[in-house]
């Protein structure tokens, strides 16, 4: 008998039928003589559907009471599931966030975990009940509702995971395992059969939308093997994410991942003084804009320019913070481009065996892709080219690395 904790997205719950076949399996999985934890998220649509009615009242809606208001997406699929799997001759009960005593920090709609109290849960699952507990969200130490942003209950559901020490964290999508790339884009895009939190952490900040970063980095930290596997075909094997393995580093390069999302700033002609780099990001820091690449380029004269990369949902912030601080700085002009993408390779494999960048570089070279920006770290290289030919360059570092035949 095994502990297994299960999370469905808002596509494999988004109707009545959908919730049936979710039902369906759990009672298979709990028939076979395990305990079983359900973490669900909201229908699909829903989450935007109640974002849309506040903003209808205003465009700056209190955060808390929007976590409020968005926390009743999951309070419906977690009911209506008990309810189902009640009728169908189960035992089940249904425990909101704060219920599940999942506390979290009081950042609301971005609210991050810092600590499970699992008794409740314990104490169902000991009368023998199927526990479904709704994700992405959780309570502050006071006691207010809070939600954890976007793909949340990924989250939640490898936290409980590790907090009831759980034998496996299945996370159930409209994908059936992590893949080579995007099959979408490239047909010959092969699934993983297992791959390492290191490995899944690059993949999921470069692009790959199949698991939210957090919930890897919960699942590293604790340990809990995470089954990356399809709803719409529940008894089908996916992809198992756990500890990085000895004959992993056979594989070089295990996936290519790409993102349209963000967009590149340069800043030209900057005085090349101590503390100038400083007063150009720490406005950006204090907006809450993440910068992922930079790079610096000496011009003579003493001056340099400076060009790095933000999400292109803050572009529009960024670029007015920036020329304000040229003009502050006496830089010359503050340029930007959000027509560009970012595609990576990626591998723990990379630590063991050279010419991977030599490799990626020259495949690129031969299509006359053009790179912009190069950031690395041991198992990934990531290039900044123009957006139009994201998806040749998919294809092209996936022949040149030969993951066709995995």
């Amino acid at each position: 008998m095994a502990l297994v904790v299960q999370k469905y997205g808002g596509t494999s719950v988004a109707d009545l039928d959908r919730i049936r076949d979710v039902a369906t399996n759990v009672a298979r999985i709990y028939d076979e003589g395990n305990d079983v934890v359900v973490v669900l998220s909201a229908m699909a649509g829903v989450t935007d559907q109640l974002i849309e009615l506040a903003m209808r009242i205003t465009e700056e809606p209190n955060r808390r009471e929007l976590d409020v208001l968005l926390a009743t997406g999951e309070q419906t699929t977690v009911a209506l599931l008990c309810i189902m799997l009640e009728a169908m001759g189960y035992t089940a009960a249904s425990l909101l966030g704060y219920q599940a005593e999942i506390v979290t920090d009081r950042a609301f709609g971005r609210a991050r975990i810092v600590d499970i109290r699992v008794d409740r849960v314990k104490e169902l699952l000991a009368d023998k009940a199927i526990v479904a507990i709704a994700g992405f969200q959780g309570r502050d130490a006071q006691g207010n509702i809070t939600t954890l942003g976007r793909g949340g209950s990924d989250t939640s559901a490898v936290a409980l995971a590790a907090a009831l020490k759980a034998d496996v964290c299945e996370i159930y999508t409209d994908v059936d395992g992590v893949y080579t790339t995007d099959p979408n884009i490239c047909n010959t895009a092969r699934k993983l059969g297992r791959i390492s939190y290191d490995e899944m952490l690059e993949m999921a900040s470069l692009g790959a939308r199949v698991l939210q970063i957090r919930a890897v980095e919960f699942a590293k930290k604790f340990k809990v093997p995470v089954h990356v596997r399809s709803s719409f075909k529940p008894q089908e094997e996916g992809t198992m994410v756990v500890e990085e393995e000895k004959d992993m580093e056979r594989l070089v390069v295990s996936g290519i991942t790409y993102s349209k999302d963000d967009a590149r700033i340069t800043i030209t002609k900057v005085p090349d003084r101590p503390g100038v780099a400083s007063r150009i990001f720490t406005p950006i820091g204090e907006a809450g804009i993440v910068v992922d690449m930079i790079i610096q380029n000496t011009r003579k004269g003493g001056l340099t320019d400076i060009t790095f990369t933000v999400p292109k949902s803050d572009y529009q912030k960024a670029m007015g913070l920036q020329e304000k601080i040229a003009e502050e700085i006496g830089a010359e002009q503050v340029l930007g481009d959000k027509h560009i993408a970012k595609v990576s390779v990626v591998g723990v494999g990379m630590r063991s065996h050279s010419g991977v960048a030599a490799t990626m570089f020259g495949a690129l070279a031969k299509e006359n892709i053009n790179i912009m920006m190069i950031s690395t770290s041991e198992i990934k290289i990531s290039c900044v080219i123009e957006e139009k030919y994201t998806e040749l360059a998919v294809r092209v570092l996936h022949n040149a690395f030969d993951l066709n035949h995995v």
